[in-house]
């Protein structure tokens, strides 16, 4: 099999998901083109040069339905000739996406793929495209389906994570992503969004409060409390499949859970011949790709088995791994993550993540893998391995090697 390499990974800022969001104005489509056009110039691509455009999107209805890829391919300066895969792993879309074009490229089937997601949650509501597992009672009752806020909170108790431990990681996560913002950490992914008239509408991630603290996290609510608790109950359908557990702790809030935001990415992932063709050299090789499914249930604890798997899968062990982004859906997954591998938080979202800087849902898997790869080359380290929780319970998990 040939070797996949990505060439370029480029993201848009992040903008709230809400009507006086910056993106708000941006349809999904624009957005999407917008960033398959930067990734087009920013290597000199003619518009036939890649394959295919594998696109994430979670809430595939209204402006986001009807194979949204193709929608932008057409919007873009890319041939007509490319046609345009849209695809929902919920939560890891923007990674399946990335994947999926990877092993295309290591099995043959065309030289270069660009591929990566969106999500404008402030345009299109999350959820609003329905889901059997939620509102068909045979399968409900089955899976025992709980909202992932509750499932995040049964982490918390499952595995002895505090409310303070939680807040403590959402601080961390804004620190972080401050200081990347501050040093430019980002710079060479961040393609600034703008209007019909070159002006630019949001160059940076705007849903980030590097002023929170531990104070001000403790003043909030736990948002899942009350939909636990009253009649009939999430929290007694969870303990009806963990009877173990006494009582759910309701930890999470919207201080230490994924904002919800506007954004895209996209990676440029090709074959040696595709980058000799183009000119182009290579950032990294995509060493692994894995994915698993879980207990649909507590459901958001796919990242610790996917990461055994691909680790397995690989040959390689996790002190092979310098650098880790572990999507922050919610505080317990990462908290979840770090205990069941004993890894330094040191060497996991050194830059921040989604507490802070927000999670758009088709978008982030492969966000996460850009901000993987510039850490990589910042600091001059070799190896990553990027997961992400997916809902349902499921989960996926690239490793990078820096060329």
């Amino acid at each position: 099999m040939s070797d996949a390499f990505i060439y370029d990974a480029v993201r848009t800022p992040r903008g709230k998901g809400r009507p006086d969001g910056a993106l708000h104005e941006v349809s999904s489509v624009a957005l999407s083109a917008g960033i398959l056009n930067a990734v087009k110039d920013r290597n000199g691509l003619a518009g036939h040069a890649v394959e295919d455009v594998i696109w994430g999107n979670v809430t595939q209805v209204g402006e986001q339905g009807g194979c949204l890829a193709r929608s932008a391919v057409l919007l873009s300066d890319l041939d007509q000739s490319i046609p345009g895969l849209a695809i929902n792993r919920f939560c890891a879309s923007g990674m399946e996406a990335v994947n999926l074009a990877a092993n295309q490229v290591k099995g043959g089937a065309g030289q270069a793929y660009i591929a990566g997601g969106v999500e404008m949650m402030g345009r299109v509501a999350m959820g609003s495209d329905g889901a059997a597992i939620a509102v068909d009672p045979s399968l409900a009752m089955k899976t025992y389906f709980v909202p992932q806020g509750i499932s995040a909170d049964i982490i918390a108790t499952e595995y002895g994570f505090t409310r303070e431990m939680a807040d403590a990681l959402a601080v961390e996560s804004q620190r972080r992503a401050a200081a990347a913002w501050a040093e430019n950490r980002f710079e060479r992914s961040i393609v600034p969004v703008t209007d019909r008239n070159g002006l630019t509408i949001l160059a940076k991630d705007e849903y980030m409060r590097p002023g929170t603290d531990m104070a001000t996290l403790a003043a909030l609510k736990p948002a899942f409390k009350d939909i636990g608790e009253a009649m009939p109950g999430f929290d007694k359908i969870a303990l009806m499949k963990y009877p173990h557990l006494e009582r759910i702790e309701h930890i999470h809030h919207a201080g230490n859970s994924s904002g919800i935001v506007d954004g895209a990415a996209a990676v440029l992932i090709g074959s040696a011949e595709f980058g000799r063709a183009h000119g182009l050299k290579p950032r990294a090789r995509i060493r692994a790709t894995a994915k698993i499914g879980t207990d649909p249930t507590i459901m958001l604890t796919g990242p610790v088995p996917v990461t055994e798997k691909i680790l397995r899968d690989s040959g390689m062990g996790i002190k092979d791994i310098d650098l880790f982004e572990v999507n922050e859906a919610f505080a317990s997954v990462v908290l979840r993550f770090q205990q069941a591998f004993d890894i330094d938080p040191a060497r996991v979202n050194v830059n921040g993540g989604s507490i802070a800087m927000g999670h758009p849902l088709g978008a982030t898997g492969a966000i996460i893998i850009g901000t993987l790869l510039d850490e990589l080359e910042r600091t001059g380290k070799s190896t990553g391995l990027a997961t992400l929780c997916i809902a349902s319970g499921m989960g996926a998990a690239t490793i990078i090697e820096r060329v």
